[in-house]
């Protein structure tokens, strides 16, 4: 019955994107509903529509540079990803979610070191762990000198 209802919903937001182009949340809101929904390929058209829509908020324009740089690299649209994600961390440049997203990216695309390194810095700056915290200053460090040897 759930999945009906989400079904529903997705295509009643599939008509009101149509109907309002440039509305930029009723695009984030199908983009979402797509992305829920495990239909990553139909979601990133609307994602793509809400980042040149009028009308996000702040929090729903991080929502969609997450959501469409997460979209794009399960799609295997690494560059696209990257760049999305990059133009995100342009306009929120401390946030762990988008440096994650990023991180996974990079990976991708054989960046190994620069991933880790990332994941690293964000462990660092995030975990309340208290073994994390007690090494804080010794991850950063390392996050930038994963190949130094002594």
């Amino acid at each position: 019955m759930r999945e009906q209802g989400a079904d529903e919903a997705r295509l009643k937001l599939i008509a009101l994107a149509g109907q309002h182009p440039k509305d930029a949340v009723v695009a984030y809101q199908t983009a979402w509903a797509h992305d829920a929904a495990g239909l990553e390929a139909e979601a990133a058209p609307f994602y793509e529509q809400a980042l040149i829509g009028e009308g996000l908020s702040t929090e729903d324009r991080h929502g969609v540079f997450v959501g469409l740089g997460s979209t794009y690299r399960v799609l295997g649209r690494y560059a696209e990803s990257l760049k999305t994600l990059r133009r995100g961390l342009d306009e929120f440049p401390d946030d762990a979610a988008l440096k994650t997203f990023l991180a996974m990216a990079l990976y991708n695309v054989g960046e190994a070191r620069e991933a880790t390194g990332t994941l690293l810095k964000v462990l660092a700056a995030t975990s309340g762990d208290g073994g994390v915290q007690r090494y804080r200053r010794a991850v950063e460090y390392y996050a930038e000198h994963l190949d130094d040897v002594e």
